[in-house]
């Protein structure tokens, strides 16, 4: 299952970077309780199994083990169901067992993941963490166990480039233990309800943890403006770890100076230049060089070389593969209004339509071909799915080198005057970062372009 969850998460995402792995303990090093952010619904788990290298037993609600073959699937990743209040009226429930379970699978030196939110969300900002992963940590204390004083709890950060797109990017990143202690008066034992104070104070370590892992904005407005602000800072092909980290910078700082006349006036001019170029259906990236002839040219040529190398692998399986994608887009965007699960359910129902469509196209092979067939019908169908999305890739950067090319000459004059208007804005965001930047904050670039300011 956690091969599938890997493969399945490779060809949904173009770019999966993990950040961090030196903070997780390796396999019989002691259980970790793993603790992330959840802006994107199941894949949000699903990413963490498939990166940390260590068997993850989650928290999920048990409205998810209800349909059989979903329930199947969750107890085959060692998922634990999880009775939730507002899924059962706002009384008390009872979660004796899943917490017995959850014990049991740290007792055994293993690893339990818990998102402390509590819920999905598509929030701006960390939504307030609930008290289950503190408690779950605090009152795991075995009589006489060797991993009893041993466990760690480690932060996850899930980071996003475009969170319901297919063949996008996402960062994992894990951070440093979380340090935290039991108390002075410790528990009773394994299960025992503990302290409040101890249980508030791990909780807040908890937070402060995943706020230095997560990119956090009191609104969408001023995520998207902060983001335009970041993309104008950073230099060129800039990795996407540290576009991140420069992504949580502008937002914590943005906090301490927004009321500074220059950042209030600052913001509102790249507010503006984000609107203009939206208008225009020009990207930030057009701008940021002249536009050669020989560019486009050579990117061009670079992506239909490669179209024409995936396309004989692709061609076969195209009618298999594209009624997927067609389906897939349609039953989560049409009928899902939670952005938060769009992501889950594309994959998802492109998942469960390949696995059904290949078993028929396998059984159709082995009837009329026999057991050789259905080899080969196994072999093939996943190379001409992986061709497939590589084409796809190919058509979309073709798609982008030309509309790179076309719209600044179609918009010549705007172009160049959004090109000025970038580079003024580059210089202000250089002068602000200088003049705002904290004194404890070190630089994130250490080497610059010839002839620019140093970025810190």
């Amino acid at each position: 299952m956690r091969y599938l969850v890997r493969f399945t998460l490779h060809l949904f995402y173009r770019q999966v970077e993990v950040v961090g792995l030196e903070h997780v303990p390796a396999p019989g090093q002691g259980p970790v309780v793993f603790v992330g952010n959840h802006p994107n619904s199941l894949i949000d788990p699903m990413l963490v199994i498939a990166t940390c290298g260590r068997f993850v037993h989650f928290a999920a609600k048990d409205g998810l083990f209800r349909n059989r073959l979903t329930g199947f699937a969750f107890r085959a990743l060692g998922a634990v169901p999880i009775r939730r209040r507002q899924d059962h009226g706002g009384g008390r429930v009872d979660n004796a067992s899943a917490f017995s379970a959850l014990f049991g699978a740290l007792r055994g030196g293993r690893c339990v993941g818990i998102f402390p939110e509590g819920i999905s969300h598509d929030g701006a900002q960390l939504a307030r963490l609930k008290t289950g992963a503190a408690r779950l940590a605090l009152g795991f204390q075995p009589p006489d166990h060797p991993f009893g004083q041993d466990l760690k709890i480690i932060p996850c950060g899930l980071s996003y480039h475009h969170r319901r797109h297919f063949r996008s990017r996402v960062l994992v990143q894990y951070g440093p233990e979380i340090p935290w202690s039991r108390g002075a008066g410790g528990n009773a034992g394994e299960g025992a309800e503990p302290r409040r104070e101890d249980v508030h104070m791990l909780t807040s370590a908890m937070e402060a943890g995943l706020r230095a892992l997560t990119v956090n904005a009191g609104d969408w407005e001023t995520l998207r403006v902060l983001d335009a602000v970041r993309r104008l800072y950073q230099p060129p092909r800039t990795p996407l770890a540290q576009r991140v980290e420069l992504a949580r910078r502008f937002a914590g700082v943005y906090d301490r100076v927004r009321d500074q006349p220059e950042v209030r006036r600052l913001f509102a001019r790249v507010r503006d230049y984000q609107l203009g170029l939206r208008e225009l259906g020009l990207s930030d990236h057009q701008l940021r060089a002249p536009l050669r002839v020989r560019d486009v040219l050579s990117k061009s040529s670079r992506q239909l070389w490669w179209l024409i190398v995936w396309l004989p692998l692709a061609v076969p399986g195209l009618v298999l593969h594209a009624p997927i994608g067609v389906a897939a887009v349609a039953f989560s965007e049409g009928i899902v209004r939670r952005k938060d699960v769009v992501a889950t359910r594309k994959l998802l129902s492109a998942a469960a339509l390949a696995l059904l469509l290949y078993g028929v196209v396998v059984a159709a092979a082995a009837w009329r071909y026999g057991a050789l067939g259905a080899l080969g019908a196994c072999a093939f169908l996943p190379v001409t799915g992986v061709a497939n999305v590589r084409v796809l890739d190919r058509f979309t950067s073709l798609r982008r080198v030309g509309r790179g090319a076309l719209r600044p000459l179609i918009f010549r004059r705007e172009h160049q005057r959004f090109r000025a208007l970038r580079c003024e804005l580059e210089k202000e965001i250089r002068a602000a970062v200088d003049r705002y930047r904290p004194d404890e904050m070190r630089p994130l670039f250490a080497e610059t372009r010839t002839g620019e300011v140093p970025r810190k």
